[in-house]
């Protein structure tokens, strides 16, 4: 069995090189297991310019401050944990996850997977030394953690404000110390929609003080207005609010000598004559030498929500994002533009993904599908080595959907190979371990331990989310319990399934999935390791290595 200290690089080969996606089934493929660290996607040309998106990756709904010569994005989590992801960057354009605000979601019922629940849209601010981030449950209410260093500890989440509907909120310190909180409204959960509200907010960030006042109501020029950033700028306060919904919507921005309104209102950004549809949900960030960009995600079904980079100019007070291409004072995003002027470079960057398990401590990038316990796993009972124990299933079925122990991270890109090395070792036969695509709909790859050995196994289960049903579309008997399996994603979503039993020659297995985005999340890429629902004594899998190559 090949070591991980002596694995060859293998040549960074795509899969529709390697083998016709129709005879994907009937052939063997001739590739080593993969890079330990192999990006997939790159924004940074190299020359001073970037690309479109900076992030090819599920970061809905981003917020971004500047702090001194750092840059701090947030975004939402739902219901994966650990919660609120904190990542970092220098330029604007080289990012990496640095932290997490919450290790679990510390109320409510998230032991079980409460998919498109749980922690929406978080804005990120910076006063009087220390950083805040308010986020919207819209079934409890407005949280808030806060912390003086980024990278270390957050405080234990606070409500805020117990409330139903209220979702996507942003603190504003005024000047004098006044303080405020911007929110929209859930329809599903309040009936209210398309309207944004202002409250009187304690310094403390602790308690909203009033009512509140109805400051916007977008319904027949900007319906479905949300995700609100408050700010000032030469004297008025700005709303930078999108509208129209994600996969087709604008960003809009309101202004006001007035906190409370009457507010003006331009579009500002808008897809127009591009292929980025939606551009959306966002944040105004300005360089420490005076530019201004804007940061904003775009709904890629699959591959979730992404991040793209916009210049961003004031003309006759109101911001005009991306490139005004026609004359009519809307900008439309870029593909590719300078790099912002920070003054700072540390190097090429992107958010993590592969993982050896040579750390003591979990990839940043790793998120279980509920509030997870540390007892479902160890990164010391076997040196070098991620174990997932056999965690016997919460309820009668095995539909991975509802499963809150699965390991996984957010697509990278929009084409890769994943790669796993494991080694199972169950106590019973109804174990199992292996890796999966996760959505709405999901493909696995599992081993089992069978009468006269293991067998493996490629199940498909439509309509995860409903009430579908996994069903078996290939299986074969193996001789051995150590072995890899891999996932090739191709252009559009397109998986395929493969193992090795020498990390050389990979024989494809099963069908062709297609991966479906999950509810307000991209499809994602996870591990797991699971045994019968009652079960006292249980087995693990050793996980070797996972690796995200080309």
């Amino acid at each position: 069995m090949l070591s991980k200290k002596i694995l060859l690089v293998a040549s960074a080969i795509s899969l529709a090189a390697l083998v016709p996606s129709q005879n994907f089934s009937q052939k063997k493929i001739n590739a080593g297991v993969g890079s330990k660290s192999c990006p997939v996607w790159n924004p940074d040309n190299g020359d001073g310019t970037y690309r479109n998106p900076i992030i090819f990756a599920d970061y809905s709904d981003p917020d971004v401050i500047r702090s001194g010569s750092d840059y701090f994005l947030v975004s939402s989590s739902f219901v994966n944990t650990p919660g609120l992801p904190v990542l970092h960057s220098k330029d604007l354009v080289n990012w990496k996850i640095v932290n997490h605000v919450t290790e679990n979601i510390p109320y409510g019922d998230f032991k079980f997977p409460m998919h498109g629940n749980g922690i929406w849209a978080p804005s990120i601010r910076f006063h009087n030394g220390e950083y805040f981030v308010f986020y919207g449950d819209p079934d409890y209410g407005i949280f808030m953690s806060k912390t003086k260093n980024p990278f270390g500890k957050w405080e234990p989440l606070k409500l805020v404000k117990a409330a139903k509907g209220w979702i996507d909120p942003c603190p504003f310190w005024d000047d004098g110390g006044n303080a405020y909180l911007v929110h929209a409204w859930a329809k599903s959960r309040s009936g209210i929609k398309s309207k944004l509200t202002i409250n009187k907010l304690s310094e403390d960030g602790l308690q909203i003080l009033d009512e509140g006042v109805l400051v916007y109501d977008g319904t027949e020029k900007n319906p479905t207005i949300e995700g609100p950033k408050l700010c000032k700028q030469n004297g008025y306060y700005y709303i930078f609010a999108p509208a129209g919904g994600v996969t087709g919507g604008w960003q809009t921005v309101l202004r006001s000598k007035n906190i409370y309104g009457p507010y003006e209102e331009k579009v500002v950004l808008e897809q127009g004559k591009t292929g980025i549809n939606g551009p959306h949900q966002g944040a105004w960030v300005q360089t420490q030498t005076g530019e201004s960009w804007f940061v904003h995600f775009q709904d890629r079904d699959a591959y979730g929500r992404i991040i793209l980079l916009e210049p961003m100019k004031w003309i006759d007070g109101w911001p005009v994002i991306g490139v005004d291409n026609n004359g009519n004072g809307i900008g439309e995003p870029v593909l590719n533009f300078r790099k912002p002027n920070t003054g700072n470079f540390t190097g090429i960057q992107m958010p993590q993904t592969s993982d050896e398990f040579d750390s003591s401590q979990l990839g940043l990038q790793w998120q279980w599908e509920a509030n997870h316990s540390n007892d479902w796993y160890s990164l010391t009972a076997s040196k070098g080595k991620l174990r997932l124990f056999s965690v016997p299933l919460l309820k009668d079925s095995s539909n991975i959907y509802n499963l809150p122990n699965v390991l996984g991270q957010k697509f990278p890109a929009p084409q890769f190979t994943a790669t796993a090395k494991l080694n199972f070792n169950p106590v019973s036969d109804k174990e199992k371990a292996g890796i999966v695509v996760l959505g709405k709909d999901y493909a696995a790859l599992t081993i089992s331990r069978s009468n006269d050995g293991f067998a493996l196994t490629q199940s498909i289960c439509l309509n995860a989310s409903g009430d579908g049903k996994e069903e078996t579309t290939d299986s074969k008997k193996i001789n051995s319990n150590s072995l890899f399996l891999r996932i090739y994603v191709r252009e559009g979503g397109v998986c395929s399934f493969c193992y090795s039993l020498n990390g050389k020659i990979f024989e494809p297995i099963g069908k062709e999935f297609f991966a479906k985005k999950g509810m307000w999340v991209g499809a994602r890429i996870g591990i797991f390791s699971t045994a019968e629902a009652g079960s006292k004594k249980t087995g693990y899998a050793d996980f070797d290595w996972f690796r995200i190559s080309k």
